[in-house]
């Protein structure tokens, strides 16, 4: 059984991959826009995967690995969004709550 913490984070993470989705899919179709696309939305719905995925883990020392995956793929996305920041491809203010969420 979940705590309500781990229920919670299930929940965020769910709920961040929907909102890393949507910005994907609103991106413009250039060639730039549309490969850094990709990558934020590989890394940014991968973090509830991998959070899901600790929770079927077999031993600690496997779920304390796929929860250091999440942590990663978290960074990698921060990353990601604020290449698109910089680029300008993004507003900012769209991408600040994602990029606090990745914190």
């Amino acid at each position: 059984m979940h705590s309500p913490a781990e229920r919670d984070l299930k929940e965020r993470t769910f709920q961040f991959a929907r909102r890393i989705i949507h910005l994907f899919n609103a991106l413009p179709t250039k060639p730039l826009h549309q490969t850094l696309g990709r990558q934020v939305l590989r890394s940014g719905t991968s973090i509830g995967a991998n959070y899901r995925e600790a929770f079927r883990a077999r031993s600690r020392l496997e779920f304390r690995a796929k929860i250091g995956d999440c942590l990663k793929e978290a960074e990698e996305t921060e990353y990601w969004l604020q290449l698109l920041q910089a680029k300008q491809i993004v507003k900012p203010a769209r991408l600040q709550p994602l990029i606090q969420e990745t914190q």
